[in-house]
């Protein structure tokens, strides 16, 4: 399909597909040794050598785009994490023979930028790194965004395997040009791939964050029985759930607000968005405002993310604002 971003496509699809094959190789072969951030979330080997792959590939594409990426390489300069530095190395020199732990770093921070540009990529190595050390569902999510429009969105879901994708683990979309499925194959044919028409909640299933830190259980369940909906949530990690959306695994995705004053990050949700959206689907927050990716790193205009396949987004949205009226912000 002819579109104006042939060759970003190539390129991220390309570096994703690499991505995954790291990670891959990670979760099936070793047990990895993990750091603990700021945030006390874990980051694993395979986090920075995705990271490190996917910046070096769209850098030697596209050298003049910023990349707004989660990692950076602080910690793996203090003398205590060498050997995790070493182990890094081991994995990106399958595909770069010569790189050093000094350039593998330097390709890791090429995706430090934090403010906003009117062309920027933004990524996350592994989104859901629990789940990936769980060996369950994560995904590597890359997207293009213009003039805070998200123009062309990638995700790879090497577990994912979904049924209505025909088994397919990586899903692309470019803006008004559809949304699509693949192997993680480098010869693999795009299927188009479309949300369900279902408009009835009580028919829908919806799905949520493994996590609850990352959403509100309790919220969910609410607003699961006013919709009348009486299958159990799908709980997943990471934006493998924004392609069972789009693929029609699932109707409704909830990310709902489990603490205050937490701003979501643009990387958790990029790579989905365009993809659901093209497939038919609807994106919004609480509030039914689009969300902004216009402020940097950060969705800062935005209250939680309220995802369905279009058809049930009024209903949804509606039952959400009740649920949630009069809580403080």
């Amino acid at each position: 399909m002819s579109h104006p971003f042939t060759e970003e496509l190539q390129a991220g699809l390309a570096a994703v597909r690499a991505a995954a094959a790291i990670c891959q190789t990670v979760q099936s072969t070793i047990t990895p040794d993990v750091l603990d951030k700021k945030d006390n979330s874990p980051v694993t080997i395979a986090d920075f050598a995705s990271q490190a792959a996917i910046c070096h590939a769209i850098s030697q594409a596209f050298p003049a785009d910023p990349i707004i990426a989660e990692e950076d390489s602080f910690a793996l300069h203090q003398p205590e994490n060498q050997q995790f530095l070493a182990d890094i190395q081991k994995l990106i020199q399958r595909d770069n023979p010569t790189a050093s732990p000094q350039t593998i770093c330097e390709w890791i921070d090429r995706g430090g930028a934090k403010n906003y540009s009117p062309r920027f990529w933004t990524l996350d190595p592994i989104d859901g790194t629990k789940g990936f050390l769980r060996r369950d569902q994560y995904a590597v999510s890359l997207a293009l965004i213009i003039d805070g429009e998200i123009q062309l969105g990638i995700l790879g879901c090497p577990n994912l395997g979904s049924v209505s994708s025909g088994g397919h683990s990586l899903f692309y979309a470019v803006r008004g040009h559809g949304a699509y499925s693949m192997t993680l194959e480098p010869d693999s044919q795009a299927r188009h791939i479309h949300a369900t028409p279902k408009s009835d909640p009580a028919l829908a299933r919806f799905c949520e964050s493994f996590e609850s830190a990352h959403t509100s259980h309790s919220e969910s369940s609410i607003v699961a029985d006013r919709l009348g909906i009486t299958a159990p949530p799908l709980r997943m990690d990471s934006q493998a759930k924004y392609a069972t959306v789009a693929t029609g695994d699932a109707d409704v995705y909830l990310r709902l607000p489990s603490k205050t004053g937490y701003f979501e990050k643009i990387w958790d949700h990029a790579g989905g968005v365009i993809i659901v959206q093209e497939a038919g689907g609807r994106v919004t927050d609480l509030m039914g405002n689009p969300l902004d990716f216009s402020l940097g790193s950060e969705l800062r205009k935005n209250r939680g993310v309220i995802v369905t396949n279009g058809h049930l987004h009024d209903a949804v949205l509606t039952t959400v604002q009740s649920v949630f009226a009069g809580k403080s912000e």
